[in-house]
């Protein structure tokens, strides 16, 4: 047998358990090595299952075995010129509204579904392989990507193919409220109902669950974003000021509400373009401001739970009335918006544990129970591509 000169060093030096390892590491790369090279497949994490939630604004990767590894915006800068990606991530985001002319800082994802499909595969296939990236081995892995409850058959093949371009060995689909609810810790596969609603940065989905499944749901193109955009056209029309999507994400965060209370009006300066002067220019805005500015959007979410609400069955009504209404996703953190669903439903609402990360762990967790999930689910919420 041929040892190479390094493993022959390791051996006289008395080190015979390092020797083998190195061997046998070495040969595995150069196997995997050859593989790959002669089916033209790239090197990718060896027999790891991964858990994508692939929002709008946020990409969390689940790996099992490791939990969330990683937490990213949805944001990639690239040259206008060459289509060369200069910055994926929190570095891309950190771009925005700030790039030269021959560079641009995009989001590739609108309303939950892929809007460019290139700069989508390349963002994923990225953010795959950190997510691992000590290891090269050959084998690919599975990878279980989560969607909007409402997309049609060209949006879910849209994410399939981003998925396998980017070196899935197979490719799964779970709907979001599935996935949220196995991230939050609810047993889905009992006889019960439970209802979910998760507010992401670009879809609002809210479901009914019973035995593994999705009884009824429904889908808004509303979210995060939404919630920001309203904001920028108050300010712009309320103080002719022009002000960029971060700014008026924080001004959501800081001071936005979606329940007034008798509690003290928060406030908090912003700063912009004035429009008239082009000048920088600095408003004060207050939390009763931004509660106007949100609440056509607020309304739409509160009308899509009680039309789902509408066209439940009455034995899982009951059982919603029990268990209460689960909310995740980054939209559940706005201040006082379990409040007002319970005051417009007069239904308990409970913000689930780290409810932005529910989605991706649920994902995850769907790989180890695929079968359950087909077979209880009957397809509804849950599909294989490859």
């Amino acid at each position: 047998m041929y040892i190479g000169v390094e493993y022959y060093l390791l051996l006289s030096r008395g080190t015979f358990r390092q020797a083998i390892q190195a061997a046998a590491l070495d040969l595995v790369w150069r196997t995997g090595s050859f593989l790959c090279k002669a089916k033209g497949d790239r090197l990718m994490i060896g027999g790891t299952d991964i858990g994508v939630d692939l929002g709008t604004a946020n990409v969390l990767v689940y790996v099992r075995g490791k939990g969330i590894v990683l937490q990213e915006p949805s944001v990639v800068a690239m040259d206008r010129d060459s289509g060369r990606i200069i910055a994926v991530g929190a570095e891309a985001r950190r771009m925005l509204g700030r790039t030269p002319g021959n560079i641009i800082a995009i989001r590739p994802l609108r309303d939950g579904v892929i809007a460019d499909y290139d700069v989508t595969e390349k963002m994923l296939r990225y953010f795959i392989s950190r997510s691992d990236g000590s290891r090269k081995l050959f084998f690919r892995p599975r990878i279980m990507v989560c969607i909007p409850s409402g997309v049609t058959g060209v949006e879910e093949r849209a994410v399939r193919q981003a998925a396998v371009q980017a070196g899935a060995k197979e490719a799964h689909l779970i709907e979001e409220p599935l996935a949220a609810a196995l991230g939050a810790g609810v047993d889905i596969s009992q006889p019960s109902g439970s209802m979910v609603i998760d507010i992401g940065g670009g879809t609002t989905d809210i479901a009914v669950l019973s035995l593994g499944g999705i009884v009824c749901s429904k889908s808004l193109r509303v979210g995060g974003d939404k919630f920001d955009e309203a904001i920028v056209r108050y300010i712009r029309k309320e103080y002719n000021l022009a002000i960029g999507e971060r700014t008026a994400e924080e001004l959501k965060m800081e001071v936005g509400t979606a329940h007034l209370s008798d509690a003290a009006d928060k406030q908090m300066e912003i700063r912009g373009r004035d429009m008239l002067s082009g000048l920088p220019q600095g408003v004060v805005v207050t939390r009763r401001q931004v509660h106007e500015a949100i609440r056509e959007t607020l309304d739409l979410v509160v009308a899509g739970v009680k039309e789902v609400l509408e066209r439940t069955s009455p034995e899982l009504a009951a059982d919603i009335i029990n268990s209460g209404i689960i909310m995740t996703g980054g939209g559940s953190l706005l201040d006082g918006i379990d409040r007002l669903i319970s005051r417009e439903t007069g239904l308990p609402v409970n913000i689930a544990e780290d409810p932005l990360s529910c989605v991706a762990k649920g994902t995850g967790l769907a790989l180890n129970t695929l079968g359950v999930l087909s077979a209880a689910g009957k397809g509804k919420g849950y599909k294989k591509i490859v």
